[in-house]
């Protein structure tokens, strides 16, 4: 991953439904969420959902499934770890200190 692959991914989540969205639907992991009661659970209408999850998935942070009538969605959780480790790569790489104490 690279810098501007990042902006992207954290401009994507700069909402704070869609962060709560992809937190959710992390949270879930393998399972997802069908749409509905991901709306239900946030508190969302239908159409204002789908136009956050539009965005989300255009960043390829949740992808669907359909199944029958419905459509369930899932965070893209590789993506969020590499995310995760673009974050985490410079920790510490020019000081003394071991991120791992710090964090703990």
């Amino acid at each position: 991953m690279n810098t501007e692959q990042a902006s992207q991914l954290f401009e994507s989540l700069s909402s704070p439904i869609r962060l709560a969205i992809f937190q959710t639907l992390s949270a879930m992991g393998t399972q997802g969420m069908i749409a509905g009661d991901l709306a239900k659970q946030l508190g969302l209408a239908p159409n204002n959902l789908s136009f956050h999850l539009k965005t989300l998935s255009q960043a390829q942070l949740v992808t669907s499934l359909q199944e029958g009538r419905f459509v369930r969605y899932h965070a893209n959780l590789p993506l969020m770890l590499e995310l995760t480790q673009f974050l985490t790569d410079n920790c510490c790489k020019n000081s003394q200190e071991k991120c791992a104490t710090m964090c703990c």
